[in-house]
């Protein structure tokens, strides 16, 4: 069994490699994202604030009722409501959210940080609100880059397109041009072609990931606080999902032009909703709880727990859980709806 399912990794491997311009596009397309948004956004200036509030009876992420404090009806600030204090004046504190509002019974405090052009905006707006009074609490802490957030998500997006279109559209044209056929009258059981397309590919992104992912770090340097080994996990974990999932969009469907359309409809969703470009803090809760579904959404935020947080493994066991969970179902699904052929 394993001299069968080595000699198919072996196979698809070659394949791979032997399309120099599909690695070549692998790695060099995540590099001029990195490279391009890093330029991009680089500056300082902000066009928008971000505040987060607390308050009695308020749900995370429930816009404030205005009548709170006057400095809730100001235009062109984002106010979103949070629960966890700790968590948001480490946000403070890395410039990622511009002012914490606790405007709860008893507190009536603020946590900003004045080094943060949009904390020295936002304590001036607030000044000027006479009533009702908020004490300061001061933080400080070094800046979270656009670059330093943004990295995870590119390198996701990446893996979800390598993951997706790698194995499930690879699969669907095996079965079109009649090499699933062929191979079905081999010894190869159809669980053991699977496993070998599944590890195959798992080894090939994984590899070029760590090679962009270090490369790019060489020269720029982004924040890393937590394990790597860690982010190697998260890293693994999560293009298992992915990989299952392009398996079960590929167990039955026989048409390119299908399978392309089924594809694309979950990357894009996937894309604009799991954060690869922008936070979805202060969204609206029905748009979270779908982004929630995605199996990109729980690997970019773990990966960006382990980087910008330094969170360990147990702190992030809900998104790992979520993920091969989600990774189980689809390859028993994808494995019990298997065909070899067109017919």
């Amino acid at each position: 069994m394993m001299k069968r399912i080595l000699a198919m990794i072996h196979a698809r491997n070659l394949e791979f490699v032997r399309d120099r311009s599909s690695l070549a596009w692998n790695l060099i397309l995540p590099v001029l994202l990195v490279v391009g948004l890093s330029f991009a956004f680089s500056g300082d200036n902000k066009s928008q604030y971000k505040v987060a509030v607390m308050a009695d009876g308020l749900a995370a992420n429930v816009e404030p009722d205005p009548t709170l404090h006057p400095i809730l009806n100001t235009q062109y600030v984002t106010f979103y409501s949070v629960e966890d204090q700790e968590k948001t004046i480490a946000k403070v504190s890395r410039h990622q959210v511009d002012m914490l509002l606790d405007l709860r019974s008893g507190e009536n405090n603020y946590w900003v940080n004045s080094d943060a052009v949009g904390g020295y905006f936002m304590q001036q707006l607030l000044s000027a609100s006479a009533v009702p009074a908020i004490t300061k609490q001061a933080v400080t802490g070094k800046e979270i880059r656009y670059v330093d957030w943004v990295v995870p998500g590119i390198l996701g997006m990446n893996i979800m397109f390598g993951c997706l279109f790698g194995v499930g559209y690879v699969i669907v044209r095996y079965r079109k041009s009649g090499y699933l056929k062929r191979v079905s009258a081999t010894p190869l059981s159809s669980t053991e072609f699977l496993i070998a397309q599944i590890i195959s590919r798992l080894l090939i992104v994984v590899a070029t990931t760590v090679l962009v992912f270090a490369g790019t770090h060489y020269f720029m340097n982004f924040r890393v606080e937590g394990s790597y080994l860690d982010l190697l996990l998260v890293l693994v974990t999560g293009t298992f999902t992915l990989l299952a999932l392009g398996l079960l969009i590929a167990s039955r469907v026989t048409s390119e032009e299908l399978a392309g359309g089924l594809l694309n409809m979950l990357t894009w969703p996937m894309m604009l909703l799991s954060g690869v470009w922008f936070s979805m803090e202060g969204a609206h809760p029905i748009l979270q709880k779908i982004a929630d579904i995605s199996p990109l959404t729980h690997m970019l935020k773990a990966a960006r727990g382990i980087m910008i947080d330094g969170q360990s493994l147990m702190e992030l066991s809900y998104h790992l859980g979520v993920m091969l969970v989600m990774g189980l179902v689809f390859i028993v699904l994808g494995a019990w709806m298997f065909k070899w052929t067109s017919d």
